[in-house]
């Protein structure tokens, strides 16, 4: 299957109901207080660049965001591919186009929080292939059982796996 992947916007029905499964699959894996998900309104601010991949026919498959914290701090957010999709590197593709703009724009590092426990296994296994490691919590993040960090200094080589 051929995907294409381009900086959308998220304000789409499709986009939305991408958003809507993400949120629906993260539900159960921890309590509300320790998602710290992002609205359609709040990916379309301009510190937020969301790479949307389509299939051959032009289906909404997967998202991934970049979101500028200053010139010193990128985050990666709602990472998501749909469940058919799966291990036909979707993600990856996603990811790399994530850090790619990155460091088009100069920042020295990417961070993320992710949940943790088997329903992020998949994810956790995609960031540190491509080179993340864990770390503690950043931002206003807090520390917890629930959430997981990872960073990717951007000095190093991209991800080979």
């Amino acid at each position: 299957m051929a995907i294409s992947i381009a900086i959308e916007t998220p304000l789409q029905d499709d986009v939305r109901a991408l958003v809507e499964q993400l949120n629906a699959h993260l539900l159960p894996l921890s309590p509300l207080e320790f998602q710290f998900k992002m609205t359609v309104e709040q990916m379309a601010d301009s510190a937020t660049t969301l790479f949307v991949a389509r299939d051959d026919s032009g289906k909404a498959v997967g998202m991934g965001a970049l979101k500028l914290h200053g010139p010193e701090l990128g985050e990666v957010k709602r990472m998501f591919t749909l469940p058919e999709v799966r291990g036909q590197r979707v993600g990856r593709q996603l990811l790399e186009r994530i850090i790619e703009l990155a460091r088009q724009k100069g920042l020295p590092v990417v961070m993320l929080e992710t949940g943790t426990g088997d329903g992020m296994a998949e994810a956790h296994r995609l960031y540190t292939r491509y080179g993340f490691v864990q770390r503690g919590p950043f931002l206003d993040y807090p520390d917890s059982e629930w959430s997981a960090f990872f960073e990717l200094p951007l000095s190093a080589p991209a991800g080979v796996a």
